[in-house]
């Protein structure tokens, strides 16, 4: 069945996350996506490792629906290889450090010559130039650069780094946009071009609203914080919702560490809230009568909704406020996730088989196109599909490709995890 990416070819040479979760959503959307990899393999498939001699869910996890190409780039038949899958490639993707490509002879401008075509898209923490250019980043580094952690947090407590990979996932999802509209474009241009994401500058999108409030603070405090003391700069908020509604997340029974329900109190349903909570009383209670009071009352207005919510669980609690059309959801930890049933309805926990470990669970596609499928396959083992590629895209033959392996461009031996 034909896909919404079927007939772009990608060469993949990105490793650890932010570039194999751009590529993964590449295969998954219909793309033949190659990962050329060194002999050693992506370092993944060996960090964090769960079972001795099989590749980590790391790697398992970034890497399904592709194919593995193992190739020495140190060899002048692995650079022709390389080379030559330049010319019949849509898109080729890399995350080394600065400088790495074009010391190995390939740069942009020697790629763009070697195929006019082709879409060089590349990930590095904080981009090809400018002050920061040649250090090194890594998850939390971006967050800590790009804003993420200085808004995160409680007030009175230290920055905090945010559960959600937005430093690296966050960037691959932003390469992906950039790839797909170079490859747009080039239908008009014919042309193909360089693209590039710096992680700090994909955290400092993500963290938009902050810079949004930072700005509004020249012109007074922000009503919708429970703290009130600013210093020049968007402060951490813990919980709060930080827009134009207040939120928060409520302590329910029987007080587990996620045994807790976010809240948001809009304007048109606090009289049934307050009504189901409190009664009369509370409806009629001035302090929480329009939402420039109750943001003065805040502090009030949560407890009272955590006293009544220490006799009901999360579960029950949200049943209670969306028969009143209160906007809730509950604090859902990994174990809740991969076991709820919308989340598998949505395919947004998949059961993926496995050779070395039988199967495993992954995050689906989140794009959903109705006539674009996905069926998540699983990640391939290191060189898996050398010969298949030498063969069947570059039209090499048996001799020729064993002549090549005799002289170094790639290794010997059955497919493994590294």
């Amino acid at each position: 069945m034909e896909k919404a990416l079927s007939g772009i070819r990608v060469l993949d040479m990105t490793h650890v996350q932010a570039g194999p979760t751009c590529s993964q959503l590449m295969a998954f959307l219909g793309a033949d996506v190659i990962k050329f990899e060194p002999p050693t393999g992506d370092v993944t498939r060996g960090q964090l490792r769960d079972i001795a001699a099989v590749d980590s869910l790391y790697f398992t996890m970034l890497n399904c629906n592709k194919r593995s190409i193992t190739v020495n780039l140190k060899s002048e038949e692995g650079k022709q290889v390389f080379s030559d899958l330049l010319k019949v490639c849509d898109v080729v993707m890399e995350n080394f450090g600065p400088g790495v490509l074009n010391r190995l002879g390939f740069g942009w401008e020697t790629v763009h010559e070697i195929n006019p075509r082709i879409v060089m898209a590349s990930i590095k923490g904080f981009g090809s130039e400018g002050p920061y250019a040649d250090f090194k980043a890594y998850e939390n580094v971006a967050q800590a650069m790009g804003g993420s952690f200085s808004t995160t947090g409680v007030p009175e407590g230290p920055p905090l780094a945010t559960g959600a990979q937005i430093g690296d996932s966050g960037t691959g999802v932003h390469l992906m946009a950039g790839i797909l509209a170079a490859l747009l474009q080039r239908e008009s241009t014919g042309r193909g071009q360089f693209v590039e994401c710096a992680m700090m500058d994909c955290v400092m999108n993500l963290c938009r609203v902050k810079f949004r409030d930072h700005q509004r603070l020249e012109h007074g405090p922000l009503p919708e914080y429970s703290r009130q003391e600013f210093a020049g700069f968007t402060p951490r908020a813990g919980n709060d919702s930080g827009g134009g509604q207040l939120g928060n997340a409520i302590k329910c029974a029987p007080g587990g560490p996620n045994d807790y329900l976010y809240i948001v109190v809009q304007e048109h349903v606090w009289p049934a809230l307050a009504q189901r909570v409190g009664g009369d009383a509370l409806a009629a209670d001035e302090r929480f009568a329009t939402i420039d009071v109750r943001r003065r009352h805040q502090a009030t207005l949560w407890q009272l909704l955590e006293d009544f919510a220490a006799h009901h669980s999360k579960w029950e609690l949200m049943d209670i406020l969306n028969a009143i059309d209160v906007p809730c959801g509950p604090i859902m930890s990994t174990h809740d996730l991969v076991n709820d049933e919308h989340v598998k309805l949505r395919q947004m926990a998949v059961t993926v088989p496995d050779a070395g470990r039988g199967e495993f669970i992954n995050v689906g596609c989140p794009i959903k196109l109705s006539d674009s499928p996905v069926e998540v396959t699983p990640a391939p083992l290191l060189g898996e599909h050398t010969d298949e590629i030498l063969g069947q895209v570059l039209g090499y033959s048996n001799e020729r490709i064993e002549s090549m392996r005799t002289a170094g461009a790639f290794p010997r031996g059955r497919p493994q995890a590294a």
